[in-house]
């Protein structure tokens, strides 16, 4: 909260040779998406209010996942445009890394939430939530989870995959020319992005808003107090988000080229592996 107030209140410089219209719209492209990501994701089951149906999100659409994945993959334009529009060469490196770094990730990360959809049988994610009443699909497809959660740490830029704003290497990266209320929404974006995509790991495959499976039929079911279901999904994505923090805080930045590689050489075909084993049911 300090940091957004102090943001607020620093002046806003603008480089005379920028381009103005995209560098002004750049941070905007970047925060959009990552807010109405959120819009379908059920954050708790249905309930009666007053003789009409209550629920616990914005939209429920039967192609939800394709919903996701075509939101998330705009926001890499908002990235590579601060950079160019900045005018500067080092916030054009830095943008040029974060695009082929995302779209190399987005390959593993649509594979891996291609599981989900076979394993739930649904592209509509209270479907999927649903089919993980008796089991998470964390437990049936470890290796799926665990590397949903690899690639996402590299789709939200996030150590130890921050190279687009490598700081020793190219100044501050793709928003080296932003100052004030801009800067902070990059900043606003990454960690809002970091807690929609925690939401939606935990609605793939962790059982979103659903209990534990050995609380079926308990007192601490969703089916008997529709409230637990947003405190079940809030406590899922805190465990999620220390586990993120707790990376940064432990791993250092790999290095560029090994970082592409990790992503084309091993987790492709690692998760072309995994879908076609959840496919065929081996």
């Amino acid at each position: 909260i300090a940091d957004a107030v102090k943001l607020i209140f620093k002046e806003e410089f603008t480089p005379s040779r920028v381009y103005k219209v995209v560098f002004v719209l750049a941070p905007i492209l970047t925060v959009v998406p990552s807010l109405i990501l959120a819009a379908v994701i059920p954050l708790g089951s249905k309930f009666m209010l007053f003789g009409r149906e209550i629920t616990l999100y914005v939209a429920d659409l039967n192609v939800g996942v394709l919903y996701l994945t075509s939101i998330a993959s705009i926001a890499v334009y908002g990235i590579v445009l601060a950079g160019w529009s900045s005018n500067n060469k080092y916030a054009m490196l830095g943008g040029i890394r974060s695009s082929a770094q995302m779209i190399s990730y987005e390959l593993s990360l649509g594979l891996c939430i291609v599981i989900a959809i076979l394993l739930g049988d649904s592209m509509n994610l209270n479907d999927i939530v649903n089919a993980q009443k008796g089991m998470w699909f964390a437990v049936i497809q470890p290796a799926g989870a665990l590397v949903f959660m690899i690639v996402t740490l590299a789709e939200v830029n996030r150590a130890p995959f921050d190279m687009p704003e490598a700081e020793q290497e190219l100044t501050a990266g793709y928003h080296a020319e932003y100052s004030g209320m801009k800067f902070a929404l990059f900043f606003m974006a990454e960690y809002q992005k970091m807690i929609v995509i925690c939401m939606i790991a935990a609605t793939l495959f962790f059982g979103g808003y659903r209990e534990f499976w050995f609380l079926q039929g308990t007192i601490f079911s969703v089916d008997r107090f529709w409230f637990l279901g947003p405190i079940y999904l809030l406590l899922k994505v805190v465990v999620l988000l220390f586990f993120m923090i707790w990376i940064r805080a432990t791993w250092p930045r790999i290095r560029y080229d090994r970082l592409m590689a990790f992503g084309w050489k091993v987790l492709l075909p690692l998760s072309l592996i995994l879908a076609f084993i959840t496919a065929t049911g081996i």
